[in-house]
C-alpha cells in the first residue's frame, strides 16, 4: 500500500511517501518555517533533493505544496497516516479519522497545544482536498495507554485525576513500538525484557515487557523524564510554585523556561544541539562537559528505574538522534550500568550502519544494540491494517 505520512508541528510538516510492502520512500520533505518569514521546504523526490523556497502563511498552503510536489511521483496514494503527538484518554490505539475521532483529537489539545492544534487542521485539510482518501490518526500516546496502573496513575485525589484525566501518557510510542518489534524479529523473539532508549533533542525511555509497555519516562506531557535539548525534565514540582511565588515568573514564564529554555541549552549555554555540545566539551569548557555529565547520569539512572518496572532486564536499543549517532554517549551512559555487569565493545560502538546491530561484548548481561527508528513505516503499517 503506497501511504503519505504527515507530521505536522507548530509551524513545520514533515512528510514520506512509502510502500509498506517493499518499505521503499519514493519522496520525504519538510515544510519549514510555516507561518514564519522565510519559510521553505526541503524535499527529495525520486532520489534528488530540491528546496522549494515558497511563503507557506499556514498549514493549509503547506499541504497544497506538498501535494504539487508529489504528483512528480508516478505513485497513487492509496491512504494517508497522521502523527498525533496526544491521543488522550481517547486512543489506546490508532484509529482511522471520522469526524467523531477528529473531534476527540482537538478535546485533548490542552495537554499538547503545540502540537494537537495543527495536527488537527492538516487533518481536516486531507480530508478536504481528498475526501477519497482514508486517513489514520496515530497517536504517540497509544503504545503506552494500556501500562499497568501502578505506573500511570498519580497520587493525586482521585476526583481531580478522574475530572481532568491526569495521567502518565508518555510520548514517541509509536518509535518505541517500532523498536520492540525490530528487536524481537532481530533477537529471534529471545527479548523479552527490553528498555527502548529514544535519545535526541526530546528522549523517553520505555520499559517492554514481551511487547507491552510497562513504564516510560515522560509523563502527562513531554516535558517529565530525561534531561533534553531544551526541556528540563523531571524536576521537583514545586519549583514551579517557588519560581512564582519568589521569583515572580507567570505561570506561562515557567512553561517557556521549562520546556524551551532549559537542558543541555541551559546547562552548556551553549547549544541545544547535543553535537555542539560534545564538542564544546572536546574543547574543554567545563560547562558543556557538565551537561554531558548530566545527561548521562539521568539517562542511566531512568534506564535502571525502567527495568525496576520488569524486574530485570535482558536487552537495552538505542534509538533516534543522539542513541544511533553519537557512540561517546552509549559509552558513557553504559559505563554508569557497569555495576549490573552490562559492556559495549568499543570497535562495535564505533561502528556506523542503518541495520540494527549489537554492540554489547559476548559476556555482558544485557544485550545492547543500536537500532535505526523508523516511526513512518509504523505509521503507514497502521494506516495499511486499517484501510487496506
Amino acid at each position: 500500500m503506497n501511504v503519505l505520512v504527515i507530521n505536522a508541528g507548530s509551524s513545520s510538516l514533515k512528510f514520506q511517501l512509502l510502500d509498506t510492502n517493499t518499505r521503499e520512500v519514493f519522496a520525504k520533505g519538510n515544510c519549514e518555517r510555516i507561518g514564519i518569514e522565510g519559510s521553505f521546504i526541503g524535499y527529495t523526490v525520486n532520489g534528488e533533493k530540491k528546496q522549494l523556497d515558497v511563503d507557506m502563511p499556514d498549514h493549509k498552503t503547506a499541504v497544497k505544496h506538498v501535494f504539487e510536489i508529489l504528483e512528480a511521483v508516478d505513485k497513487p496514494i492509496e491512504g494517508i497516516g497522521h502523527r498525533v503527538v496526544q491521543g488522550g484518554w481517547y486512543f489506546p490505539e490508532s484509529k482511522v479519522v471520522t469526524d467523531e475521532t477528529l473531534g476527540w483529537v482537538r478535546e485533548v489539545a490542552p495537554l499538547a497545544p503545540l502540537h494537537n492544534y495543527a495536527e488537527a487542521d492538516v487533518i481536516e485539510i486531507c480530508r478536504d482536498m481528498f475526501p477519497e482518501l482514508g486517513n489514520v490518526i496515530v497517536p504517540d500516546t497509544a503504545f503506552h495507554y494500556n501500562m499497568p496502573e501502578r505506573a500511570w496513575r498519580y497520587a493525586l485525589p482521585r476526583d481531580v485525576v478522574d475530572k481532568y484525566h491526569v495521567r502518565k501518557y508518555g510520548a514517541h510510542g509509536t518509535s518505541h513500538r517500532y523498536i520492540w518489534r525490530t528487536v524481537d524479529e532481530f533477537t529471534n523473539h529471545e527479548t523479552h525484557k527490553l528498555v527502548s532508549c529514544h535519545l535526541g533533542s526530546g528522549a523517553s525511555l520505555c520499559a517492554i515487557e514481551d511487547g507491552k509497555c510497562m513504564d516510560t519516562t515522560m509523563g502527562l506531557t513531554p516535558l517529565d523524564g530525561l534531561i533534553m535539548g531544551t526541556r528540563c525534565g523531571t524536576v521537583d514540582p514545586a519549583t514551579v510554585f517557588y519560581l512564582n511565588r519568589v521569583g515572580g515568573y507567570s505561570i506561562d514564564d515557567i512553561d517557556t523556561m521549562m520546556n524551551k529554555q532549559s537542558g543541555l541549552l541551559a546547562v552548556s549555554g551553549v547549544s541545544s544541539d547535543s553535537r555542539d555540545v560534545r564538542e564544546g566539551a572536546a574543547n574543554g569548557d567545563a560547562n558543556c562537559q557538565m551537561a554531558l555529565d548530566m545527561f548521562n547520569y539521568r539517562a542511566s539512572q531512568l534506564i535502571a528505574e525502567m527495568a525496576a518496572s520488569m524486574e530485570g532486564m535482558d536487552t537495552m536499543a538505542f534509538t533516534a538522534g543522539i542513541g544511533e549517532n553519537s557512540g561517546e554517549i552509549r559509552a558513557a551512559i553504559v559505563e554508569r550500568l557497569g555495576w549490573l555487569g552490562i559492556k559495549i565493545d568499543p570497535e562495535l560502538n564505533d561502528v556506523r550502519s542503518d541495520d540494527p546491530r549489537v554492540i554489547s561484548t559476548p559476556d555482558s548481561s544485557v544485550k545492547v544494540l543500536v537500532v535505526p527508528t523508523n516511526e513512518e513505516l509504523m505509521i503507514a503499517l497502521d494506516v495499511e491494517a486499517l484501510l487496506g
